[in-house]
C-alpha cells in the first residue's frame, strides 16, 4: 500500500487526498488551520508525524507557503521519498523548490494541475517535471490519476500550466465581459447561447464553469496570472492580452 503524506488540507488538498485513499492509498495529512471530520485522511497534528512513511509528500498549501513549507519538511526525508509540489507557481519558484531539494537529496516533482480538483478530484490531470517526475507517476498512475511526466527540469511543469492558463483565463475574461454587455443590452441569453454553440459540444457547460469559477476564484488566479505575465516577459513575448486579463481577475477579486 503506498504511503502519501498530504501537506495542506484545503479543498484541493483534501479532495487529491480522499481520492487516492479511496483508490488504495494510505493517505496522512496535515493542515494547522484545517480539521476535517468522515474522511480516509488519517490527520497528524503534527508535521513530523504525518510525514513519517511516507513515500510520496505532497505539497498544497498555497503559492505564498510553498517554499517555507518545503524548506521545512525536505530536511526530513528519506532519500526514497518523492516530494511533491502541486502548487500554482512560476517555473522559477518551482526551480527553487527543486534546489531545496536536491540539498537534501530528495527527488522533486514539480506537479502542474491541469484541469480544476473539484470536477474530478484524484483524477484530475497532472503534468509532472523534476528529478522526482518518472517516481511520482510511478506511484499515482496506478492509484487512477493522470499524471505525465515532461521533463526532469523543475519548472518545465509549471511554466506548461502558466502557457495553458494564458488561453483558458483570457477565454473566461472575454467570455465574462461579452455577457456583461449582453446583459447591458438586453440579449444575455441570446449570446451566451451564440457563445456555447461556437464552443462546441459541451459549450454550455463550459462557458458555465468559466464564469462562474472566475468570479469564485478570481483572488487565487491573480497570483496564477501574475506568474503568467512574468514568464511571458521572461520569454519576451508580447503579453496585452495577459496583462488585460490580470486586471480583470484583480477587479473581481476586489
Amino acid at each position: 500500500m503506498t504511503v502519501i503524506t498530504m501537506v495542506g488540507l484545503g479543498e484541493a488538498g483534501r479532495l487529491i487526498g480522499e481520492g487516492l485513499a479511496r483508490a488504495g492509498a494510505r493517505v496522512q495529512g496535515h493542515d494547522p488551520f484545517v480539521s476535517l471530520s468522515d474522511t480516509p485522511i488519517v490527520q497528524r497534528s503534527e508535521l513530523e508525524d504525518a510525514i513519517t512513511g511516507a513515500e510520496v509528500v505532497i505539497s498544497l498549501v498555497g503559492p505564498s507557503a510553498a517554499e517555507e513549507v518545503a524548506a521545512r519538511v525536505l530536511p526530513l526525508l528519506p532519500a526514497s521519498a518523492v516530494y511533491a509540489d502541486l502548487n500554482t507557481l512560476s517555473p522559477g519558484e518551482k526551480s527553487a523548490i527543486g534546489a531545496l531539494a536536491a540539498d537534501s537529496g530528495v527527488p522533486f516533482a514539480d506537479v502542474a494541475v491541469m484541469a480544476p480538483v473539484p470536477r474530478a478530484g484524484s483524477r484530475t490531470p497532472l503534468l509532472a517535471a523534476g528529478t522526482g517526475a518518472e517516481a511520482f507517476t510511478t506511484q499515482l498512475s496506478p492509484l487512477g490519476t493522470p499524471v505525465r511526466a515532461v521533463s526532469r527540469e523543475a519548472g518545465d511543469a509549471a511554466a506548461r500550466k502558466l502557457l495553458r492558463s494564458v488561453f483558458m483565463k483570457g477565454l473566461a475574461a472575454l467570455i465574462i465581459e461579452s455577457l456583461d454587455a449582453a446583459d447591458a443590452a438586453g440579449a444575455e441569453e441570446e449570446i451566451r447561447d451564440q457563445i456555447a454553440a461556437e464552443l462546441g459540444e459541451g459549450g454550455r457547460d463550459l462557458v458555465d464553469r468559466l464564469v462562474e469559477g472566475t468570479r469564485q476564484h478570481a483572488g487565487r488566479r491573480v497570483h496564477e496570472m501574475e506568474a503568467a505575465a512574468d514568464y511571458l516577459a521572461e520569454l519576451d513575448v508580447e503579453r496585452p492580452v495577459t496583462e488585460a486579463t490580470l486586471t480583470h481577475l484583480r477587479r473581481l477579486s476586489a
